[in-house]
């Protein structure tokens, strides 16, 4: 008889934030609320924060999961190890400016690392803006220093960093949404203090695309994936396949 696949579920829904208690309509600040064609998304008010909410039970390749900001919903993910697929189910408002809101699955490490993994969206109608995200962070909390490769719903791709605890992200290098395509598999490299974008846009062999940006991390950090919906109380899904994780630069494939 056949088995079942075997399937991890993770679904972080404890602790309190620091601004804020769950409820069954969550309350929404008008800043956190997405762009539109009435309404412009802006950053969060200073020194705004929510204590994220972490689990160290291991999913996959990855050591523990965290909601990054305390999203008011929380998220969750599943490992199906006969696929090698990651779903992840999050909501949160971005991952940008001072501080995010995702849900990550993390491995703590030292050194050098590569990254890879390929990334579809199950959801067609998702917002546009969600993000699957490949991160590279100092620390769990929503405003850590960090690097990060994002895949847009509508397919935008970037490179960018958080220079410093607490600073705005800014881009390092940007990929424009082309109509109608998704890039298949998306990478980052970290070697030393420099940190690469890596694409395969159509399945061929991953190449860098872009000039390295530098940051410099001190061991340990986090190593991982993520998700955003990019709606702050409503979840989405990503689904991420054939992780690759390496501590070596040089093995993104």
């Amino acid at each position: 008889m056949k088995r079942p696949p075997f399937v991890v579920l993770i679904a972080l829904c404890f602790c309190t934030p620091r601004h804020g208690l769950f409820s069954q309509t969550p309350d929404v600040p008008d800043w956190a609320q997405p762009g539109s064609a009435t309404h412009q998304q802006v950053p969060p008010p200073a020194n705004f924060h929510r204590t994220s909410r972490n689990l160290q039970i291991p999913i996959g390749a990855f050591e523990g999961q965290s909601d990054v900001g305390g999203a008011v919903v929380p998220g969750s993910a599943t490992f199906n190890s006969s696929t090698a697929a990651y779903t992840i189910t999050s909501a949160g408002y971005n991952i940008w400016y001072t501080r995010d809101e995702f849900t990550y699955l993390w491995r703590k490490v030292t050194g050098d690392v590569s990254l890879a993994t390929d990334v579809s969206f199950p959801n067609p109608g998702g917002y546009g803006d969600r993000k699957a995200v490949l991160v590279i962070r100092q620390d769990l909390d929503d405003d850590s220093k960090e690097a990060m490769v994002a895949l847009h719903g509508a397919g935008l791709i970037h490179l960018a960093e958080r220079p410093e605890k607490g600073a705005n992200i800014k881009e390092d290098h940007r990929i424009e949404a082309k109509a109608g395509t998704l890039a298949k598999r998306l990478g980052i490299e970290k070697h030393g203090d420099q940190f690469t974008l890596y694409l395969s846009e159509h399945g061929e062999p991953m190449h860098q695309v872009g000039p390295s940006m530098n940051l410099h991390m001190e061991g340990p950090f986090y190593v991982g994936i993520g998700f955003c919906s990019h709606l702050p109380a409503t979840p989405d899904t990503a689904i991420l396949t054939d992780v690759v994780l390496e501590d070596a630069a040089g093995k993104v494939r």
